[in-house]
């Protein structure tokens, strides 16, 4: 039986790494038509420390925790990055406009078929662009994984997406009235506040059931992978656009709406592949965001991470710009039709 049917132990063996070659090359043929792509639009490929003070702070990302040791003995906590995010801005804010970063990141508390504690993240920024540019950005990748493989579709187990299609963009309250029944512009008042009783009330009368927490954030998660999701990215691929504000901790809100952010994501097959924003560069409402965000955290699972601060005064001369994050391993699944993220590594994490 193959790799890619089962999981057999252990993966260094000959038998087992056949198996898994041709899509290892593959990944190697992805890559490099990514890197000639960022050198050809004129991205400057950085490389930012993995070891941070402070490794996110969005409610539901969970980090590893380490202790980095002076030379005098005494120690400090430190965590792998989740995301390079933090560095990467604080290099716009020193004065770089097209960066780009290709390396691993750690999230704890994520192993399924499309997750994996320690995974490849595509992350890159443009200075003084609008996150439409970002958009075009991802959809020439997928053109480019599925030109380096050969292949006319992404798929993954029995859904399809034709990459080189027009694809759909939607918001997200469109997405979802039209696969939920939900309206969530009447879960939220006028400057964008949530209101989770407003939503469950919502999620009740089209028959969804409801949990005990009823926190905005935690429904509005259930009902977008539960209902939306699966729909996304079918045939063709899928830009899932403006975010309610609560849900974008790090994107700054719409020009026309309050309620809504410059926030996207992107689907093919039903999988999300990369995350972006119209990137928010006001100190004082990125502040007030992280608090709300780790007081939930400290509500739900005990803890809270550290700001980093010296990100929170970058922000003060960081020039307005988009960014995105693709997940390079997820990428590379669906351009080889691969059912496990752990057949497109070249050496998974032990379980």
């Amino acid at each position: 039986m193959s790799y890619l049917d089962t999981k057999p132990s252990p993966w260094w063996s000959p038998s087992v790494h056949a198996d898994r070659r041709p899509i290892l090359l593959a990944r190697g043929r992805i890559e490099a038509r990514v890197r000639a792509y960022l050198a050809d639009n004129d991205f400057l490929l950085v490389d930012p420390p993995g070891l941070q003070r402070s490794p996110g702070n969005e409610t539901h990302l969970h980090a590893f925790g380490t202790v980095m040791i002076g030379n005098d003995g005494e120690g400090q906590a430190m965590y792998l990055h989740t995301s390079p995010e933090f560095t990467m801005k604080k290099l716009l804010a020193a004065g770089e406009t097209r960066i780009a970063s290709l390396q691993h990141v750690w999230r704890n508390r994520e192993r399924s078929s499309l997750h994996h504690p320690e995974f490849t993240m595509l992350e890159w920024y443009r200075a003084g662009e609008p996150y439409d540019a970002v958009i075009e950005d991802c959809v020439a990748m997928l053109r480019l994984a599925a030109q380096a493989t050969g292949v006319d579709k992404l798929v993954f187990r029995d859904r399809h997406c034709d990459p080189f299609a027009a694809p759909e963009r939607v918001s997200v309250v469109q997405a979802f009235l039209q696969h939920a029944g939900i309206n969530l512009l009447d879960c939220m008042d006028l400057a964008g506040v949530p209101d989770g009783e407003a939503l469950a009330a919502q999620m009740i009368a089209v028959g969804l059931e409801v949990p005990e927490d009823r926190s905005w954030s935690y429904l509005f998660s259930r009902v977008l992978v539960e209902k939306v999701e699966p729909h996304l990215g079918m045939g063709r691929i899928t830009i899932l656009d403006r975010y309610p504000a609560a849900e974008a901790a790090l994107a700054r809100r719409a020009a026309d709406d309050p309620r809504v952010a410059e926030r996207f994501e992107l689907y093919a097959c039903g999988v999300e592949l990369a995350n972006g924003f119209g990137e928010l560069t006001d100190a004082e409402e990125q502040r007030r965001r992280f608090a709300a965000e780790m007081n939930e955290k400290q509500r739900i699972y005990g803890e809270r991470y550290p700001l980093d601060e010296d990100f929170l005064a970058a922000l003060a001369v960081m020039p307005q710009a988009s960014g995105v994050a693709l997940g390079f391993d997820r990428l590379v699944m669906l351009a080889t039709a691969a059912p496990r993220i752990e057949a497109v590594l070249w050496a998974p994490v032990a379980e």
